[in-house]
């Protein structure tokens, strides 16, 4: 992680994830915004962790990111039992509203990039709703095709032309991932990667009630609401990731029990 605003993070899979305060990442990520700092942040779940662990060229994209947030509560159990404290998840869309609604009384411009016309016009209804002091800059569906470059150096020009300080990234993991740390330095102001936000706030899909994600079923919620697309991804990550975080709590506990036998002798 290449910031050092955060004052801890807790390492889960050998990835550093935040365990500041939620308030305290949002001020930060309002101060990126606010002078329109070339940063962007990742709003880590197990999903993405697990891509990180199988693909070293993905694991350095999230290691150089400047925030990972911890978005789901499988993250946020793990770090928990490896500090015996208490840490809050900080998803994607939580982040998306709670920046907009900062966002809206610090006079921050906002653009959305991603998904497809008719969210991004659904969406908007909504913010102008819910924000209705909100400025936003801008609004850009991307085609699920790679960009050529003539239009990448198209859309670099229209975001940093809108004056925005804050961009939300919506093209899923790990293309919003890759994306965002190809453009740190060419994109200036502060990317924040929400995933599945645009169609949540846009009223297309449904999001799990509050006592479902506190339970860590959230997964559950979405794979019943779409099985085809992401039965085999849960398969795949959900599973490895009990077995791989129950490793290294142990571990982590084992070796601070030793260490405190050493230190009494």
């Amino acid at each position: 992680m290449t910031n050092t605003t955060f004052r801890s993070c807790e390492q889960v899979l050998g990835f550093p994830i935040a365990a500041d305060p939620f308030p305290h990442q949002i001020e930060c990520i309002m101060r990126w915004g606010k002078q329109r700092l070339s940063r962007f942040v990742c709003a880590a779940n197990v999903h993405m962790l697990m891509e990180g662990r199988r693909s070293p060229t993905f694991a350095q994209v999230l290691h150089h990111a400047d925030l990972l947030t911890p978005d789901g509560m499988p993250i946020v159990w793990a770090m928990n039992l490896l500090t015996k404290s208490s840490h809050e998840r900080v998803c994607g869309m939580d982040l998306m509203r709670a920046l907009c609604a900062q966002a809206s009384e610090n006079d921050i411009k906002v653009y959305f990039m991603g998904t497809d016309p008719p969210t991004l016009s659904d969406m908007h209804e909504r913010l102008q709703v819910e924000f209705p002091d909100l400025a936003i800059a801008g609004m850009k569906p991307l085609p699920f095709r790679p960009l050529t470059t003539e239009e990448d150096k198209q859309v670099v020009e229209e975001i940093n032309n809108s004056q925005a300080g804050i961009v939300f990234v919506a093209l899923g993991c790990p293309k919003q991932e890759i994306w965002m740390h190809q453009h740190v330095r060419q994109i200036q102001a502060v990317m924040v990667g929400v995933g599945g936000a645009f169609p949540m706030y846009a009223g297309i899909q449904k999001r799990a009630p509050q006592w479902v994600q506190s339970k860590g079923l959230e997964w559950l919620f979405r794979l019943i609401q779409e099985p085809g697309r992401l039965w085999k991804r849960y398969s795949t990550t959900i599973p490895p990731f009990l077995v791989l975080s129950a490793k290294q709590i142990v571990s982590y506990r084992l070796r601070r029990r030793l260490e405190r036998v050493f230190n009494k002798t």
